[in-house]
């Protein structure tokens, strides 16, 4: 096994979906199948109006757990991933003292390339960074610096830490609560929070955790308590545009007056945040009782 770096464009004619698959021609084929089983991360390059000031970028990663060839065309194939996170500090692709994950800047231009493992680590670190350092009583809805500071090395590698749900839990949540969301419950509108600025709201995932659910900020929602319980259970769903969904005859009055008047999805503060179809579809498949 060996760790990889996929580079990942929106605009991409490939057929990907991050948080799922993977679509590349036959020429990386040997490349992804020595990942499988290990780590990769995905690089976003170019002009990067989706994700951050920064222009270029590692901003997730993921587990490679299957290559399969692509049925419909010759010579193409999919690597099947799991265990998705998207970071909370996207890292740029260099700084001061030379280039994250590369030798030199041409490497940049293969679609897949290997990383080692201190390298691949050091990326992890910084991506996380926010998340390792912060204390369980960190006030503000502020999003998370581009800067901060890797904490110092653990004993434990953070390597093996990348499946533990604490981490994976806290990193989901700052991603929808603080930086998606700002703290606004995307059903109710309302913003709230403590006196040490906590938000009420909670990360709720879409597609749930236990049936695959990946830890991206498209497959959630910032959700007061009331409503992360009713959507969890079914009682409250959405169609591919937005549109907030009741399941007849089971939600009582007074929780749909908490609904905003539009009954539609408050959308996140960027529209790269915005829930996919394919995970409100899952979860008015398999979920809703409506």
């Amino acid at each position: 096994m060996a760790k990889a770096v996929f580079t990942y464009s929106p605009a991409s004619i490939y057929d990907d979906v991050p948080e799922e698959r993977y679509h590349f021609p036959k020429q990386y084929l040997s490349r992804v199948q020595a990942a499988q089983g290990d780590w990769i991360l995905y690089y976003e390059p170019g002009d990067r109006q989706r994700r951050s000031a920064t222009a270029r970028c590692y901003f997730a990663m993921a587990r490679v757990t299957s290559v399969v060839p692509d049925v419909e065309r010759v010579d193409h194939f999919y690597a099947y991933v799991r265990d998705y996170l998207e970071f909370p500090n996207p890292v740029s692709y260099r700084d001061d003292a030379g280039y994250f994950g590369a030798a030199s800047p041409g490497v940049f231009r293969s679609a897949v390339r290997r990383i080692d493992d201190a390298e691949f680590e050091r990326i992890v670190r910084f991506g996380l960074a926010s998340i390792l350092a912060a204390r369980a009583d960190t006030p503000g809805l502020t999003p998370p610096s581009l800067v901060d500071e890797p904490p110092e090395a653990e004993p434990r590698q953070i390597v093996q830490r990348l499946s533990s749900r604490p981490l994976r839990d806290a990193a989901f949540a700052r991603q929808i609560v603080q930086v998606a969301y700002q703290g606004q419950c995307a059903i109710t509108g309302l913003r709230i929070t403590n006196g040490l600025g906590r938000a009420e709201v909670e990360a709720a995932h879409i597609r749930p955790v236990e049936y695959d659910g990946p830890d991206s900020p498209r497959n959630g929602m910032a959700l007061s308590r009331t409503l992360h319980w009713m959507f969890d259970r079914g009682l409250i769903s959405a169609d591919d545009n937005g549109g907030i969904l009741v399941a007849k005859g089971r939600v009582p009055d007074d929780a749909l007056r908490l609904i905003n008047p539009e009954r539609h999805l408050l959308p996140p503060t960027d529209s790269r945040f915005k829930p996919h179809p394919k995970f409100l579809r899952y979860h008015r498949e398999n979920v809703f009782k409506g």
